[in-house]
């Protein structure tokens, strides 16, 4: 496990996003699984200030987010659909049918579920970007005695819905279910890249990389995985011992 920790949260997102962009340099048809919530949105800010600067091209590029709520249309300004849009992908040269979300919206979360786990296998993942719940989840893979591999609804905890409030007007309005990629999906990236950052992160943060591994906290899985790198800023690596 490859952990860094920088001084300013400015440079943890140059890293995050020189790692996405090194990736598809290197490979142009590359396969990003993205994620979402407030950690990411200095990355996506970088990526699209390299693209409109200096030209960086995603035009072959295929992504897959992590979740989607369910109920919320994708105009709905709280879906992660409208989040990937505002944030990243109408700021750069991203083909639309290359964007893939799960639908919460489906008639039926089953077969969404079903089709989206189809997607995964036909296009394996180069690079995963994740951030981290309080609660240790990753994606909305909650905290439970057991865990589910692929794609699958799951019903959102409190500490979760309290959490996303700020997003909304009050927790009222924050959906109580989403679909989500599984953490077996997640571990089958070839990278994972693990950003995080403020104090409130701190012990979980701990608790994920040196704990032990348990589905009470499922990022603590990314310890069996080959290639994970960790990007911390001061605050969230503050409980480590890194020599």
């Amino acid at each position: 496990m490859n952990i860094q920790v920088f001084d300013s949260q400015e440079q943890l997102d140059e890293a995050a996003a020189q790692y996405l962009i090194d990736t598809v340099t290197q490979k142009p048809e590359a396969v990003l699984g993205l994620a979402t919530g407030s950690t990411p949105i200095g990355i996506y800010n970088k990526l699209v200030e390299k693209h409109q600067r200096q030209g960086v091209s995603f035009r072959h590029i295929t992504s897959f987010n992590l979740d989607e709520y369910v109920g919320l249309t994708a105009d709905h300004k709280q879906s992660y659909a409208f989040y990937m849009q505002e944030h990243l992908f109408r700021h750069i040269d991203v083909s639309a049918n290359q964007i893939n979300l799960p639908n919460g919206m489906a008639e039926s979360l089953e077969e969404e579920c079903k089709r989206y786990n189809q997607l995964l296998e036909k296009h394996p993942i180069d690079v995963q970007l994740l951030g981290l719940g309080h609660n240790g989840h990753i994606g909305f893979n909650e905290p439970a005695d057991a865990l589910t591999g692929g794609t699958h609804i799951v019903e959102l905890q409190e500490k979760t819905r309290e959490a996303n409030a700020r997003f909304f007007n009050s927790k009222d309005e924050v959906p109580e279910k989403a679909v989500t990629m599984g953490v077996g999906s997640i571990l089958k990236a070839k990278t994972i890249i693990l950003a995080v950052r403020g104090a409130d992160k701190a012990d979980i943060v701990r608790e994920a990389l040196f704990g032990p591994i348990t589905t009470q906290c499922p990022a603590s899985l990314l310890q069996t995985h080959h290639n994970v790198i960790v990007l911390l800023d001061r605050e969230a690596g503050r409980g480590l011992k890194l020599q």
